[in-house]
């Protein structure tokens, strides 16, 4: 602001106050004017330092990694609230799908010659959306999550809104205690990965058919030292999400474990997930294996278009608690699963390659009417690889997974393109060709359907943050 500005508001001010300053009683008139010209000295200077403040707050860059309410942290989202007693942040995955399944056969016929018709989409949904509310209370050690889940794909079913979350306790490195509803950690991807895969949401076909999934119990994590991780869980069964309390057994004989590690730098990317967009300049090593039991009734299982659901299957694709699953007139009401699986990888410079391996074991039937074997042993692999072709902006991957089962050898093979326009993870556009040779999974969240062969697109318009 120019001087004149000043002048001609202070001589507008003195104005005013001259008359007061005439009637002050003995006090000589010179003095009154050398008192007021030395006001006026003094309010100039005021002005110029507070409109010189006002300039240097509006040129001063945000601060940034600062953490206070209301800004944006990587890995938390949204800081809606941070104060001495606790902390509230908000994130979300959501994404819209453009399916077209045209290019699949639209019959299946199963091991036992049973053909049945195929309902083949071709639309566009919001596919899902998931708000995660997330923090700590009293003290930073105390964490809780809690979240809920829609799916456009699910609306009219059982499973088309679900709230769940946990609540765990940091004690140290070594040992930390959650309860709640948690992922059993069966397979990689169900061991704290997500979102951080290739191909969106939907695994390969081999990792879907022999995973466990969500399910409320009791967790420890923690380190073991020397780069080694480790997770187990006990709960109450592969699955209960859409399965109330009543539907299961009085059992709680579910439990699953993780170890996994990490030599060469001691990490492997945010959650350990899949690729290398963050461009590691060392080689990044993993390895690990995994062990699930859980002892199963027919009660208990999720409906088929469950979230996140788990399901046990034939290689075929038949569910093992269906009526008549073998085509023998009996049915299995109770089964026990057994699955192991060792996995490896290495990430350098932009470039990732990771494998999977699995065995599963389901036996010990309990059974209504005859049943053709006492024992079902299924193994299968899955591998993806991917290159950053430009770094932070676009990624390529190729993926495929086999199923060596009893009933059937399926497997499955994609590939397909993100891109990042941001140049940030949270956000990108992805694009996939999927090929599926007689799926033995499939339900309303994912690509697949269950007997499926040929070819499915999709493309996904994804926030993660």
């Amino acid at each position: 602001m120019k001087r004149e500005n000043y002048t001609a508001r202070l001589t507008g001010l003195a104005m005013a106050l001259a008359p007061m300053l005439v009637q002050a009683q003995g006090a000589p008139v010179e003095a009154r004017l050398r008192a007021l010209e030395q006001r006026q000295t003094e309010l100039e200077q005021a002005l110029r330092e507070r409109d010189a403040r006002i300039q240097q707050l509006q040129a001063a860059p945000a601060t940034q990694g600062q953490a206070q309410w209301g800004t944006y942290e990587g890995g938390k989202g949204l800081v809606l609230a941070r104060t001495d007693l606790g902390e509230l942040d908000w994130s979300v995955f959501s994404y819209a799908r453009y399916l077209n399944q045209g290019g699949l056969d639209d019959t299946y016929t199963d091991a036992f010659g049973r053909t049945r018709a195929l309902d083949l989409r071709n639309d566009m949904q919001l596919q899902k959306l998931t708000m995660n509310f997330k923090g700590w209370l009293f003290d930073p050690k105390f964490r809780y999550l809690f979240y809920a889940w829609t799916s456009n794909t699910n609306q009219g079913l059982g499973a088309q809104v679900v709230l769940g979350g946990n609540l765990s306790y940091l004690f140290d490195d070594s040992f930390n205690l959650g309860a709640g509803i948690g992922s059993l950690p069966s397979t990689r991807s169900t061991n704290w990965t997500f979102p951080n895969w290739l191909r969106v949401d939907n695994r390969t076909m081999a990792d879907e058919f022999f995973r466990g999934s969500y399910t409320s119990g009791l967790w420890a994590w923690g380190n073991l030292g020397d780069n080694l991780k480790y997770r187990v869980m006990v709960g109450n069964n592969l699955s209960q999400l859409g399965v109330d309390s009543a539907q299961l057994d009085n059992q709680f004989n579910t439990y699953s474990g993780a170890l996994w590690w990490m030599p060469t730098t001691g990490e492997y990317g945010p959650g350990e997930g899949f690729g290398d967009y963050e461009w590691h300049d060392e080689a990044a090593t993993m390895f690990g294996a995994n062990f699930t039991h859980s002892r199963e009734d027919a009660q208990g299982q999720p409906d088929t278009d469950g979230f996140e659901n788990s399901q046990i299957r034939l290689s075929d694709g038949t569910l093992l608690f269906s009526a008549d699953p073998f085509d023998s007139g009996g049915s299995v009401r109770k089964a026990t699963y057994e699955m192991a699986a060792v996995n490896a990888g290495v990430k350098y410079q932009g470039l990732s390659l990771e494998g999977e391996y699995y065995w599963r074991r389901v036996d010990d039937f309990r059974t209504v009417g005859t049943v053709p074997v006492d024992a079902l042993k299924d193994h299968g692999f899955q591998l993806q690889a991917s290159a950053m072709l430009k770094p932070d902006t676009l990624q390529a991957y190729l993926s495929g997974s086999k199923i060596n089962g009893e009933y059937g050898d399926p497997w499955d093979a994609a590939i397909g393109v993100n891109w990042y326009p941001f140049k940030r993870k949270e956000f990108r556009l992805n694009t996939q060709a999927l090929y599926m040779d007689r799926s033995a999974i499939g339900y309303a969240a994912v690509p697949y359907l269950v007997g499926g062969n040929g070819w499915v697109f999709t493309t996904d318009f994804v926030l993660a943050f």
